[in-house]
């Protein structure tokens, strides 16, 4: 009995692990060994902390939590880092969009932590709340994850989550009143909400367990007053690693429906408008993806990148699905970041040199207009009617909050839309777009971001950021700590490296499964090459990134710990070879591998960031973030490698961990909570580059 209760109540010990006297909990190892492929032995010390509900976790983590707060509380103190983030993230603007009849934007009113989701009928009209997640829970941080129209703009169906958990929920509210409907989904996860007359189709996965595999997807329809055991079932496989995404024609006369599984896409449609509709395959065994853009005249338009590398449109008619019809070629100077199809416009956003360029074609593939914005910018919007000439979109920055815009889709004439107040003199930054070699002599785009004026005599604090990965093209957005970062004296570099979407199809598969060293390499070349111009040195460099950008600057801090002075990996994909067991891990083969595959497995080894971890290194002080409830790279990723960054007599500079409580994957859910991660993060930054 004794024994029990000195199990249940663990007394941590501290260690003096260096000459700071830095007092890190105790983080004994037990020994774990997992064997692969006969003559590989993996040892896993550390693997209690995946038990991440026990006591005995619960005190590691607050314990670090309590240790990080030491330091990270006085560094940002001392430079002052909430009080001005706070100043420069008070933007007066509500970043108002439209869809469908109406006008929707997000806003914080009565001192609530969480935006509400605000209707307004027009664009200058009286707001009324839809949706404030204030007041869905009592016990739990609620916040909105996006909404969707019914064709017809008579009801709105939203998603929410609960304490940053990537399980959603769905309420259904009639327009333009706001009234509740008593229709309620759960079980709801990575699923978008379709419209097809009175009801919908959604997704769902059965629930394994908070850190289990997440497979077993099945595509339902929802009809307006059902109860959710009465949704039909559409298509589900008996291969539950098999992944859908689906899309409605805003005429409702198709759906079309994407199966992936691990070797190839198959595709199928529906025909509404047909005599007997029922699913039918439209073309199978691709080995690319494309998605439906729309339908126009009875023909689906579709984004292609079967035999190109940067995205075309084409149009398919279903009836002869072989035989496409080419309307927009590809671009060979940029790729496709998004378009909408409008009644007789197509509106393309092209990423050409790191500028987004807007173009607006007819049917037949005439370029009818284009307009080239600033490096270091974004652009998207264009929602509304198919029939509305009128659109809105905003441009934004690192440094420039959302700025809208009104723009005539006829006659190309552009407004500016409502003012947008911020606290500093945006003016004062500027955007310098630059390539850089890589190891393998591959030019990799970079922009970076720094106050007018500045001196490169090589000892500017530096923060470079990258993600490169899953094809993803990571457009330009505000960050009021970054504003901060420059305005004392910061330089900023987002590298564009391989395994991202950024210069298209051939980029992200040079950076994914045995190309991913590639990522690594690009992102140590950036530092290189940042150190090389004159902007910094290594005693002044920092790197931070989230999720696979967090994999990227842990893995890449472990090979080339020489390059960097603080590390700030979020969220990150720590274990290579247990990722696929958990979660989302195993949808994400086609980016990292299987370790069920040798050749895979060797690769997978060769860069965890975990696993190769020299005792004999003082890597450079970290201070490694993650959230409790992420249940997409599941936070004992960062636990485990804190624990063996910090459990060896090498280690001098700090290794510090964060956990954020009650957030998920994608970090605090209200902007007090997001204003104090930045302030920790950048203050920690400035602190450890002086």
């Amino acid at each position: 009995m004794k024994k029990l209760i000195l199990t249940f109540h663990i007394v941590f010990l501290f260690t003096i692990l260096n000459a700071q006297q830095i007092e890190y909990p105790e983080s004994p190892r037990h020994k774990v060994i997992d064997t692969f492929f006969h003559n590989y032995i993996i040892h896993d010390d550390y693997r209690w902390l995946e038990d991440v509900r026990t006591d005995r976790v619960k005190q590691w983590i607050e314990y670090q939590n309590r240790l990080t707060r030491k330091y990270t509380k006085k560094a940002s103190i001392k430079n002052n880092s909430l009080n001005m983030i706070e100043k420069y993230g008070t933007v007066l603007s509500e970043n108002v969009q439209k869809r469908g009849k109406y006008y929707f934007f997000y806003a914080r009113r009565n001192n609530h932590a969480t935006p509400g989701l605000y209707l307004q009928e027009t664009i200058n009209g009286h707001e009324s709340c839809l949706v404030d997640p204030n007041f869905i829970s009592s016990k739990d941080k609620v916040n909105i994850r996006g909404f969707s129209l019914s064709k017809d703009s008579e009801y709105l169906a939203y998603q929410f989550n609960r304490n940053g958990s990537d399980w959603c929920e769905i309420n259904v509210v009639k327009l333009p009143s706001g009234n509740k409907l008593k229709d309620h989904l759960s079980g709801i996860k990575f699923s978008s909400i379709e419209w097809k007359g009175k009801g919908f189709f959604y997704s769902r996965y059965p629930n394994h367990g908070e850190f289990n595999e997440t497979i077993g997807e099945e595509i339902y329809y929802h009809k307006l007053g059902d109860e959710q055991s009465q949704d039909q079932l559409i298509f589900k496989r008996k291969d539950p690693t098999i992944q859908f995404s689906y899309y409605v024609s805003s005429d409702e006369q198709f759906l079309l429906l994407r199966e992936e599984t691990k070797y190839h896409f198959n595709y199928f449609y529906i025909d509404y408008f047909a005599k007997q509709p029922y699913l039918r395959p439209l073309l199978m065994k691709q080995k690319s993806g494309f998605g439906l853009l729309d339908s126009h005249n009875g023909k689906l338009i579709i984004k292609n990148t079967l035999k190109n590398n940067n995205g075309s449109i084409v149009e398919i008619d279903p009836a002869h699905p072989l035989q496409w019809r080419e309307i927009i070629p590809e671009y060979p100077y940029g790729i496709i970041l998004s378009t909408r199809i409008k009644s007789d416009r197509i509106i393309c956003i092209y990423q050409s040199n790191q500028h987004p360029i807007l173009k607006i074609f007819d049917f037949q593939g005439k370029e009818l207009y284009a307009l080239e914005m600033p490096a270091g910018h974004s652009a998207n919007g264009f929602y509304g009617e198919k029939d509305d000439d009128n659109l809105l979109f905003r441009i934004s920055s690192y440094t420039i909050p959302q700025l809208s815009y009104e723009f005539n889709t006829k006659t190309f004439k552009r407004k500016s839309g409502e003012d947008v107040q911020i606290t500093y003199n945006f003016k004062n930054h500027e955007t310098k777009s630059v390539t850089y070699l890589s190891k393998d002599g591959i030019e990799v785009p970079m922009n970076i971001v720094y106050k007018k004026g500045i001196k490169l005599d090589g000892n500017n604090p530096t923060l470079l950021k990258a993600y490169g990965g899953f094809g993803s093209v990571t457009s330009p957005s505000f960050d009021p700590g970054l504003v901060y970062f420059l305005e004392q004296g910061g330089v900023f570099a987002y590298a564009n490296i391989r395994g991202g979407g950024d210069l298209g199809k051939h980029w992200v598969l040079s950076g994914r499964k045995l190309h991913k060293q590639n990522s690594f390499d690009d992102f140590n070349a950036a530092a290189e090459y940042l150190i090389k111009e004159g902007y910094t040195n290594p005693k002044k460099l920092a790197a931070t990134g989230a999720s696979n950008g967090g994999l990227v600057v842990a893995a890449a801090a472990i090979q080339r710990p020489d390059l960097y002075a603080a590390v700030v990996p979020v969220v990150g994909v720590m274990d290579m070879i247990r990722f696929e067991q958990f979660t989302v891990g195993v949808m994400h083969h086609d980016e990292y591998g299987t370790v069920n595959d040798s050749t895979a497995f060797v690769n997978l080894l060769s860069y965890s960031p975990l696993h190769n971890i020299k005792e004999d290194v003082n890597y450079p002080c970290m201070l490694v973030m993650t959230s409790e409830n992420d249940d997409r790279v599941p936070p004992f990723h960062s636990y485990k490698f804190v624990a063996r960054l910090q459990n060896r007599t090498a280690q001098i500079n700090p290794i510090l961990l964060r956990v954020e409580k009650s957030a998920g994957h994608n970090g605090p859910i209200n902007h007090i909570e997001r204003y104090r991660q930045k302030a920790d993060m950048y203050g920690f930054i400035l602190e450890y580059l002086k």
